[in-house]
């Protein structure tokens, strides 16, 4: 009898139990679905509104909960994703509610130019289908004027202004400084225009460094000066002609820079917001409220696309794209970087998931790791075993390591402004016996081999340097060799125009490192013809690191109870962010450059980097 009562409570104790965790279950089950909120609704007959705030960017850097305790805060966010805009865009094309496009670009920083040639392709198709898009700035600069010259209305403000302060490369050197601290940075390097390293080396830019500079700078200012002219419908010496004599039209206005803009027919009118919003009304209507125009934002419209396309899913082939967007570093890469584990594992999982007929490569990376660099390599080439087609579409930036993990591509495709090659391989070691020469403390000992006593509070002796520049020479070789496999090209062709030289997009066509001018879409849609597969007969599909269930809903929870928490009561010092906002404004470059010098001075490291970004 007793076991029977003790076989009844172990039982009794089970459901218990059970039914405690059921309970729990269903309270977080509520608590989600409370912070989530409802599906909005789309009025009948609305505009879809894009204001990108912040820079425009293939992948979002950041921690979730900072982003969401800075949107709870009003603050909005520092970055806008590209594939977000493009579409919402496609989707808006064939949307009955959508009867037009505001383009709002008074909070974008603006991007590379290829990744504002992405956007502009996708006004531009979404204008085919004869809805009109109206741009409005309260002034533009050279990115957001590359945006609004393709919509059908351009507005600005009429205390506003166009100017073009076209694009530089200008970058701080530290030799001095470094000097002053007593601490050398001891470089190995292949390539003489491999100019990553000149900062800590150098107190000004090196001839090579300039000379290349100068040529792809150039390049991005023609084909910028070409399509912005061919969008407005002006000729391209028109258009430069109001770029270099600016100043003194401006002065012959009496100052009124909005009207010089205007004479040359850069906008289409002189025209403050509330204008605008009755434009819109004219265009769409009135919201119900009656003060403005019936609208709906990017946020919003993508749920309910989202939504409604997964009422539609189907399984069956497709073509997956993997972004690979910021520096490539060794192991997991956090929110903006590459790790070469988690990129490695984003495109084995596609290798082995059979409805993954064609893969695309985004990339927009300056480099990093050679060994991370490598170890994505490799996976690609398993990759390429299956016998399943590889496209690489590049953004604004493939160099270096980003070119790297191109080379095994059967097709590479770029924009004409995209910044690839800078092939080439370096390592540096700092070394800080100088600096603490100067405060009286040296360093002295006995060791039992040639390599014994590395340290930074030494020299680098003969042999080690020797061992780094002939490691560095290697690491060399072997990058010519995979491009030389990949771009069927010969070891001596490729060193030719490899040496760490950095080419524009339309010269690197010429040279043969890339195969096709041309856009993401472009990419996938030659994956889909490589793999066979018909149009409308296969569907398009983002592979990125997976989370799992669990971190997906402690993620979500603790991301919406932060902004929860943030929009009801929590609050900060306004005067204390802003003064945050400006420090990292102004010490930012300084940080990163720091940060970068600490990654790479690990002792038999190779790096392929470029620092080749521009303004």
């Amino acid at each position: 009898m007793r076991k029977f009562f003790g076989y009844v409570w172990k039982g009794l104790d089970g459901l218990r139990k059970t039914l405690h965790l059921l309970f729990l279950l269903l309270i977080f089950g509520f608590i989600i679905g409370g912070l989530s909120g409802s599906i909005p609704k789309i009025p009948k007959k609305a505009a879809l509104v894009l204001a990108p705030e912040g820079e425009i960017v293939e992948q979002r850097s950041g921690d979730p909960i900072e982003l969401a305790i800075a949107e709870a805060r009003g603050d909005g966010s520092n970055e806008t994703l590209l594939r977000d805009l493009v579409e919402a865009l496609h989707v808006a094309k064939d949307d009955a509610r959508i009867a037009a496009v505001l383009l709002d670009l008074r909070y974008t920083s603006g991007a590379g130019q290829p990744t504002l040639d992405e956007f502009a392709r996708a006004i531009d198709d979404f204008r085919r289908s004869g809805k009109k898009v109206v741009a409005f700035g309260e002034a533009y600069e050279r990115d957001t004027y590359f945006l609004a010259a393709h919509a059908d209305e351009i507005h600005l403000d009429p205390m506003g202004l166009v100017a073009f302060e076209g694009y530089d490369r200008y970058r701080r050197y530290y030799k001095a400084a470094l000097d002053k601290l007593g601490v050398d940075v001891n470089v190995y390097r292949v390539g003489v225009y491999k100019s990553a390293v000149e900062p800590f080396i150098r107190n000004d830019m090196s001839a090579e460094d300039r000379e290349e500079s100068q040529v792809f700078v150039n390049a991005l200012w023609d084909t910028y000066v070409k399509s912005v002219a061919t969008a407005r419908k002006l000729t391209p010496e028109a258009f430069s002609s109001y770029v270099a004599t600016l100043s003194a039209r401006v002065q012959a206005a009496k100052g009124d820079a909005s009207k010089v803009a205007l004479d040359a027919k850069l906008v289409t009118a002189l025209t403050s917001y509330p204008d605008v919003e009755q434009r819109m009304i004219k265009l769409v209507g009135a919201n119900d409220d009656g003060d403005s125009f019936a609208d709906v934002d990017l946020k919003d419209y993508l749920r309910v696309a989202h939504a409604e396309k997964k009422l539609k899913k189907t399984d069956g082939p497709q073509v997956a794209i993997i972004v690979a967007a910021g520096e490539i570093v060794d192991g997991e890469g956090k929110a903006g970087t590459i790790g070469g584990k988690s990129m490695s594992e984003t495109i084995r999982k596609a290798r082995l998931d059979d409805d993954v007929k064609a893969l695309v490569l985004r990339i927009d990376s300056p480099g990093g790791s050679v060994l991370a660099s490598e170890e994505i390599y490799r996976e690609l080439l398993a990759y390429k075993e299956t016998k399943r087609p590889l496209v690489v579409s590049m953004g604004d930036l493939a160099a270096s390591g980003g070119y790297y993990i191109s080379a095994p591509a059967d097709e590479i495709w770029a924009s004409p402004a995209t910044i690839t090659g800078s092939i080439g391989i370096f390592g540096l070691f700092p070394t800080f016996n100088r600096a603490i020469d100067k405060i009286g403390v040296s360093t002295d000992g006995v060791g039992t081999t040639p390599l014994s006593g590395v340290r930074l509070d030494r020299p680098v002796n003969p042999a080690m340097a020797t061992l780094l520049q002939s490691v560095i020479e290697h690491g060399y070789d072997e990058f010519l060799a995979r491009v030389s496999k990949g771009r069927n090209k010969t070891r001596d062709e490729v060193h030719a125009i490899a040496q760490g030289r950095v080419w524009a997009g339309r010269d690197a066509l010429r040279i043969g490192l890339v195969d096709h001018l041309g856009s993401l879409q472009q990419a996938v849609e030659a994956a889909a013809k490589r793999a066979k597969l018909a149009e409308g007969k296969y569907s398009v599909r983002y592979r990125e690191p997976e989370l799992s269930w669990a971190q997906e809903i402690a993620q979500s929870f603790k991301t919406r109870t932060a902004a929860i928490v943030l929009r009801y009561g929590g609050s900060a010092d306004p005067q204390l962010l802003q003064t945050v906002q400006l420090a990292r404004r102004d010490f930012g470059p300084l940080e990163r450059e720091v940060l970068r010098l600490n990654r790479a001075a690990v002792p038999g490291r190779l790096y392929a980097h470029c620092f080749c970004s521009v303004r």
